[in-house]
């Protein structure tokens, strides 16, 4: 029988130095992207936190106080359903706060929190920004920041114990999902002003911006029922479900969480961007950027096609 060339076996070649591999792939590249991808959204929404302003309008929003009480034109702003976006959804405002306290600050911690303690974005986090480790197979630093590192890696303890309260942050996060799609209904609803601009009523109508939100909060919910500790609560702690009614509940509940599981990166990412896409719309839609209803004339042109149609088609008497 041929013996392995034992000087050769995977358990010598041992990666001491920072990028030492064997991989000919670009290994590199996926914490590349993630690197880039986190770090342009962590600028984004750390600027517009700062910036405090233009992040909320129509009905009821703070653009329209503000141009209330320096004595300007408010039609445009009181005709438009509420918009109000993500990075100050809730809005906490009390009296006499601080000019330089922006809300966001006040409600983006929780978020904010989930996605830091996810374990999707730990990963991704922990290889792009730290190293930790470069990539599969590959050499790793000695120490970053104090750390140790390699062989001498003691897990996610010490300070990192803060990443177990990702199922407690889970919490909040779907009731920021129910705050959210709150938001989305608001934006349907634009109010309809008499010829003194008082509001006598609500219309529902769908916008371009409606739709925008409405497409953010759901994917945010795909995110969040796709955790991986929501999928743990519902049932991934029990080694087999009861054969009662409410048994056979929690398993369909459980199988449909992991469908959404298998999907929880891509998830992740796809609602990062539109929760950064969504405040940037609503910035630009308090800057002036023209978001009219759409709805009402689509079924009204609807309608009347219709009516068009069945008046010229000739009535068919065959029904053979």
């Amino acid at each position: 029988m041929a013996q392995a060339d034992l000087s050769t076996t995977p358990k010598d070649r041992v990666l001491d130095r920072f990028g030492q591999t064997g991989r000919t792939d670009s290994w590199w590249a996926g914490s590349l992207a993630t690197a880039l991808g986190l770090g342009a959204f962590i600028v984004y929404s750390t600027f517009r936190a700062l910036y405090n302003g233009e992040y909320d309008f129509g009905e009821a929003s703070q653009l329209l106080a503000g141009l209330e009480a320096a004595n300007q034109p408010t039609d445009k702003v009181a005709s438009h359903a509420h918009l109000l976006s993500p990075f100050y959804s809730p809005t906490i405002i009390w009296p006499g706060m601080p000019k330089w306290l922006s809300p966001a600050f006040l409600i983006l911690w929780a978020p904010g929190g989930f996605r830091l303690t996810c374990y999707y974005y730990r990963k991704a986090y922990y290889r792009a920004f730290f190293l930790d480790p470069a990539g599969c197979a590959v050499g790793e630093p000695s120490g970053l920041c104090g750390f140790k590192r390699g062989r001498d890696y003691k897990g996610e303890t010490r300070m990192l114990v803060f990443q177990n309260l990702h199922r407690y942050f889970l919490y909040v996060a779907l009731a920021f999902i129910v705050l959210l799609y709150i938001d989305v209904v608001r934006s349907c609803m634009w109010p309809v002003l008499d010829e003194s601009g008082q509001v006598t009523g609500h219309r529902f109508n769908i916008s371009v911006s409606s739709l925008v939100l409405f497409t953010t909060t759901t994917l945010l919910a795909c995110y969040t029922f796709s955790c991986h500790s929501l999928r743990h609560l519902v049932g991934g702690k029990l080694n087999c479900f009861p054969d009662t009614a409410a048994g056979n509940l929690r398993h369909r509940l459980w199988m449909w969480v992991s469908s959404l599981n298998r999907n929880h990166m891509l998830f992740a990412w796809l609602s990062l961007f539109m929760v950064g896409f969504s405040d940037f719309y609503v910035w630009m839609v308090a800057r002036g950027l023209p978001d009219t209803p759409c709805s009402s004339h689509f079924f009204q042109s609807a309608l009347s096609r219709q009516r068009q149609w069945t008046s010229t088609k000739p009535m068919n008497t065959t029904w053979w």
